[in-house]
């Protein structure tokens, strides 16, 4: 029989409330169960001491007779303060470094691809407006030559004659 420490959920819709209990792995989630060691109540702030209250003797007892903690028991257990020098604690704990590990780098190279992005569209805007700012110079220049050559061309007013 494979003994799990894991949550059973109770409460409310949308109030949840744990009990961390010792069960074979076999039962249903929320039915039946060994022993309650401790309880979890999600809805309390992080800091108070009555959101993760843990039996430390019982679960050292079912940690020592083969009993292995879900990851999220083995979470609740670094809240609150609880060690023990199991091999499926120290296995779940590997795992949770390599996902966290994991989980930052994806975010971190989100990021970057983010930053590329807005670095390359500002670079795309500046290349544009120095092409609008080339164009205008240039259509100014056409239009100030333009009216150069029309005053070329346009003959000087004639001097007036004498005697009239």
């Amino acid at each position: 029989m494979a003994i799990k420490i894991r949550l059973a959920r109770g409460g409310a819709k949308k109030r949840p409330y744990y009990r961390i209990v010792v069960a074979d792995s076999r039962s249903a989630r929320d039915g039946r169960f060994i022993e309650k060691i401790g309880t979890f109540n999600p809805l309390l702030p992080k800091e108070n001491k009555e959101r993760v209250q843990i039996k430390s003797e019982r679960l050292n007892h079912w940690l020592d007779t083969g009993a292995e903690p879900s990851e999220r028991v083995v979470r609740l257990m670094d809240l609150a303060g609880l060690e023990h020098k199991s091999k499926h604690i120290k296995r779940i704990k590997d795992n949770i470094a390599r996902v966290t590990e994991l989980k930052r780098a994806e975010v971190e190279a989100k990021r970057k691809a983010e930053e590329e992005a807005r670095k390359a569209k500002e670079a795309e805007e500046k290349a544009a407006a120095e092409a609008a700012a080339k164009a205008e110079a240039e259509a100014k220049a056409a239009a100030e030559a333009e009216a150069a050559a029309a005053a070329a061309e346009t003959p000087a007013e004639e001097a007036p004659k004498e005697g009239e």
